[in-house]
């Protein structure tokens, strides 16, 4: 009878019980683990978790909107609300119902498609997910340095950006060894000071232009003089719409922090349906005030602020908000919304650190691709800000240089959530379900494919993170109980494999668990009495037996 191989087990020391403890006793949930669905947070208090990154792209979105369509700036808002209201926020309800634990779109897709197709797109998605989640936490924090270097009291960091932006990269990460309540907590003081003086510098561009109408006219007859009509205006609208896709990043973590939403006390742990209710609220919460953020702010900076100003060099390059919330209030309020700004932009990472805590122990050990101490939290935030830290030194904290592979990172995750929607719609029969959300993927295909040509560093980056993810757990040694030394070739071998060549499979009779029998030496399969033992329940796990 084989006999499992065993590793002599140590009493860990007080640094290894720190690292693989449970911080704040939050634990998300794991695959084998359904956490009663009535223990967690408020909606909205989870809401202004995934809300720092959401949100905070106010501080950067009406510019980026500027300098890609000037004077259609508001008309190009629009459509990006539009597709936010009526594409991605149904899209993401349906993913909410359909992976209720956190699994996202991911998930669906590994569901959807057949076993082996399946698993070799969901690896290739996980790095694309790193590389959205990462570039996310980076790209914030250099952003965030950006407008600290800005602040007319503290130009005298200028030429820090690489030190600053670590400081705050590693404060992020100290806050998430702490705990992810005290993360949610500081989330949402940051989220409602943010909006708050936001509506203020909003509110105050409107009564400007209500005052001033000349100032409408103006921009009204820019654009018919540019442009000659409304239909043109609509059609360079539309060609800008690939550059401000960044307004749409923050749903994809909005459902895989799902796990920490509380739900129904009667719930069932399977199908919680008080939960998927609140996250629904989160969601079109979330929606609904950014697409009102988004049109107004974009109304206000194209009007009142000149078109130079926006381009590189320019006061409000990069910080069109927080120009004129000193042009209105003076520096004394400017400086208390440059503080805002750069608290959420850095804090903007946070939800983009609970999403890698919650996808990577759910995917990659039971995959065979990451020890079992992957499903801690403490040693994955100290790897996830080392990883942080060698991009920003690749990029020299460059937030420009970092855009393109953010927007990739961003677009695959949602164009893949289009095509799982679109999938799981046609295979309920929904005609017109489907027809709607496969116009949704065309667009978001097209958006990303435009992005990837144009900016194809995010692509690089996503190649390094899947090459890492398989090349990794070979490198580990046979000894692991999870480490199957080439994953890869094992979906891929077992298709081409000749009958004569495969192993039976075995069916237990005691429980529903199937074991597939594969060589692990491929020069050599039958002189070596060692096979991989593939079990399948929901989940696929890797054990070397003697």
């Amino acid at each position: 009878m084989a006999s499992a191989s065993t590793s002599t087990s140590h009493s860990p020391g007080p640094l290894k019980h720190w690292l693989m403890e449970t911080p704040g006793a939050e634990k998300l949930e794991g695959p084998y683990e359904k956490r009663d669905p009535h223990h967690g947070h408020p909606w909205w208090r989870v809401m202004c978790l995934t809300g720092v990154d959401y949100f905070s792209t106010l501080g950067y979105q009406p510019g980026i909107a500027a300098l890609a369509a000037g004077a259609v700036s508001p008309i190009a808002t629009l459509i990006l609300v539009a597709i936010t209201l009526f594409g991605a926020l149904p899209m993401y309800k349906r993913v909410a119902a359909e992976s209720p634990h956190g699994d996202g779109s991911i998930s669906m897709l590994e569901r959807l498609l057949s076993w082996w197709h399946g698993k070799l797109f969901v690896l290739c998605l996980i790095g694309f997910v790193a590389t959205g989640f990462i570039i996310t936490i980076t790209l914030s924090a250099a952003d965030a340095t950006a407008h600290i270097m800005e602040n007319p009291y503290m130009r005298f960091t200028r030429g820090y950006q690489v030190p600053l932006t670590l400081i705050l990269i590693g404060l992020l990460g100290g806050v998430f060894l702490k705990g992810l309540t005290e993360a949610i907590g500081l989330a949402m003081g940051l989220v409602v000071a943010y909006l708050t003086l936001n509506v203020i510098v909003i509110g105050a561009g409107l009564s400007r232009i209500v005052d001033h109408p000349i100032s409408l006219s103006a921009w009204q007859a820019a654009l018919f003089r540019e442009y000659g009509s409304p239909t043109a205006m609509i059609g360079a609208a539309l060609l800008a719409f690939p550059r401000l896709a960044l307004g749409l990043s923050g749903f994809e973590t909005g459902v895989v922090v799902m796990p920490l939403v509380r739900g129904d006390r009667h719930d069932d742990p399977a199908h919680p349906q008080g939960r998927i209710l609140n996250t629904r609220k989160l969601l079109t919460a979330a929606a609904a005030i950014m697409s009102i953020m988004l049109i107004t702010s974009s109304l206000v900076t194209t009007v009142l602020i000149p078109a130079q100003e926006f381009q590189e060099g320019g006061e409000a390059n990069g910080r069109d908000l927080a120009y004129l919330a000193h042009q209105f209030f003076g520096d004394g309020f400017g400086t208390l919304y440059d503080v805002s700004t750069i608290l959420i932009l850095w804090f903007a990472g946070a939800s983009a650190m609970a999403g890698l805590l919650n996808i990577v122990p759910r995917y990659l050990p039971r995959y065979g691709m990451a020890p079992d101490w992957a499903r801690a939290t403490r040693p994955l935030v100290l790897i996830f800000t080392m990883v942080c830290a060698v991009i920003t030194l690749v990029f020299r904290a460059d937030v420009e240089a970092q855009a393109g592979a953010y927007a990739t990172g961003v677009l695959a995750l949602m164009t893949s959530a289009t095509v799982a929607v679109a999938l799981s719609a046609h295979r309920h029969g929904e005609r017109k379900a489907t027809i709607w959300f496969s116009i949704i993927a065309v667009i978001f295909v097209f958006t990303t494919a435009v992005t990837i040509i144009e900016r194809p560093e995010g692509v690089k980056i996503a190649a390094l993170f899947i090459l890492a993810i398989v090349i990794c757990p070979s490198s580990r040694g046979s000894r692991d109980p999870r480490s199957c030394e080439s994953p890869v070739w094992f979906w891929t071998k077992r298709r081409s494999a000749s009958s004569e060549e495969r192993r039976p499979a075995v069916k237990s009779e005691s429980s529903r668990t199937t074991r597939i029998f594969a060589p692990r030496n491929t020069t050599n399969r039958r002189s070596k009495n060692s096979a991989a033992a593939i079990s399948y329940r929901n989940t696929t796990q890797c054990y070397f037996w003697k």
